[in-house]
């Protein structure tokens, strides 16, 4: 579509939605500001950027302009704050962006149950900020987490290291509301903790990257503040790191989180050198400080350099992790999702060494998902072959989050090899037949 024609098609979209969310609620493109033109084109190909983005304030809005999107046969990209746009397949023929970054309000929070009810549109770091103040927080440590909304979190299932001790953000989930593609509001769930019988809809939802439907209101599990924390980083030869890692799940220690460095990643958050391990114990103090002596002393017998960081330190080193894996980039550097058997994740990050001439960043959790970073100006096609080569081996998997876009255009982003195609798009085709939500996000096109 040429400029002029995509202009006419913003002006036709911005002219029938207007009424329903107000002038100040929708921006076609050329009216952007930068950094959504910029995590928009890291989702779409120039050739189709989509023609705007609307901000409906209300759930009722969201009803009525996927009402309209139906009736006009739209297709749609959902999107919370647009942090993670770039995850996924690259989009085609997209119509109109829809954010609910102002669905940002805190419906309950039950403190005594321990769960919290909020528009999907809420930014993690905000609710943090409001749990925190009755000495509660949720276990997620998603990438981007100054500006991930809960919806998005929850659309591409982004926990982090947390899920050793907490699991995953299904585990966290409790319910939800969501539009569907004809613009009617369905449920799933509660506001309590409970089991219910039936189709689990929040596991369905949680990793659907918004190709079921758009998220309004989500229920999720809180959990007290522990008393303290103190994290042990192990470091030194491979062999040395895998031996204490197996040792530490073998035992009676209870971690929160156990994650496995890269030798690059140790070296760039300067732990010294070699393949790292990170501990984090969080109860109350003296059990802290049993459990990281016990750790340390193990890891230094096998000969691994060992430090605990505390208080301040501690935390700048965790957040420190998170900005070397995440950090933003002019040109978007490849970022990777990751699965192996926990057997296999050191062995994992001396492969990701030497395809990489020890420039690639690595983090797997002791559970055997990790993430990788590598660079996009030095790292083909042919080299992420051969770590999905080597992931599928060890009885895992490699998924492309974030890439240029030309790269993705040349490998499949998701690498999906099991059985359950069939499955997916029949879900697809039942919940959204005109597939105007998302499309070819998902795996294999879906």
């Amino acid at each position: 579509m040429n400029a002029i024609a995509k202009r006419d098609v913003a002006a036709s979209i911005a002219q029938k939605l207007e009424p329903i969310v107000g002038e100040s609620a929708i921006f076609d493109w050329e009216h952007l500001p930068p950094i959504w033109q910029e995590r928009i084109n890291r989702a779409n190909t120039l050739q189709n950027i989509p023609s705007c983005i609307v901000y409906p304030h209300t759930v009722e809005q969201l009803k009525s302009v996927i009402t309209y999107a139906d009736g006009n046969g739209w297709s749609l990209l959902p999107c919370g704050s647009g942090s993670k746009l770039g995850w996924g397949g690259v989009g085609k023929d997209i119509d109109l962006v829809i954010s609910t970054e102002r669905l940002n309000r805190v419906i309950e929070h039950a403190v005594g149950d321990l769960t919290v009810t909020v528009e999907a549109g809420v930014k993690l770091a905000d609710l943090q900020n409001l749990l925190r103040q009755e000495n509660q927080f949720l276990p997620l440590d998603p990438a981007y987490a100054q500006q991930a909304t809960l919806g998005g979190i929850i659309a591409t299932a982004d926990s982090g290291s947390w899920r050793h001790r907490y699991g995953g953000v299904r585990d966290m989930l409790l319910g939800i509301s969501f539009v569907r593609s004809d613009g009617q509001l369905a449920k799933a769930g509660g506001r309590v903790v409970k089991n219910v019988a039936g189709y689990d809809l929040m596991k369905l939802f949680t990793g659907s990257y918004g190709t079921l439907g758009i998220l309004t209101e989500v229920t999720l599990r809180a959990y007290p503040i522990p008393e303290a924390s103190g994290t042990v980083v192990l470091t030194g030869k491979a062999e040395a790191t895998a031996s204490v890692t197996k040792t530490l799940l073998g035992s009676a220690l209870t971690p929160t989180t156990a994650d496995l460095l890269s030798s690059e990643l140790v070296k760039q958050l300067g732990l010294s050198q070699g393949i790292g391990l990170m501990v984090r114990f969080q109860s109350v103090k003296e059990s802290v400080q049993e459990q990281s002596s016990r750790l340390l002393e193990v890891g230094q017998n096998l000969g691994l350099q060992g430090t605990v960081y505390t208080e301040a330190e501690e935390g700048t080193l965790w957040q420190s992790l998170s900005e070397k894996i995440w950090q933003a980039s002019q040109e978007p550097a490849i970022t990777c999702k990751i699965g192996v058997l926990p057997t296999a994740a050191v062995t994992t990050l001396t492969k990701l060494d030497a395809l990489t001439s020890s420039t690639g960043l690595g983090l797997i959790h002791a559970s055997g998902l990790g993430r990788l970073r590598l660079d996009s100006g030095t790292v083909t096609p042919q080299i992420i072959g051969e770590l999905r080569q080597y992931c599928e081996s060890q009885g895992g998997f490699l998924t492309v989050l974030e890439a240029p876009i030309s790269l993705k255009q040349q490998l499949d982003v998701w690498g999906y090899k099991g059985n359950a195609l069939k499955v997916m798009r029949q879900i697809k085709q039942q919940f959204d037949p005109k597939n105007i939500l998302s499309p070819d996000r998902f795996v294999a096109g879906i």
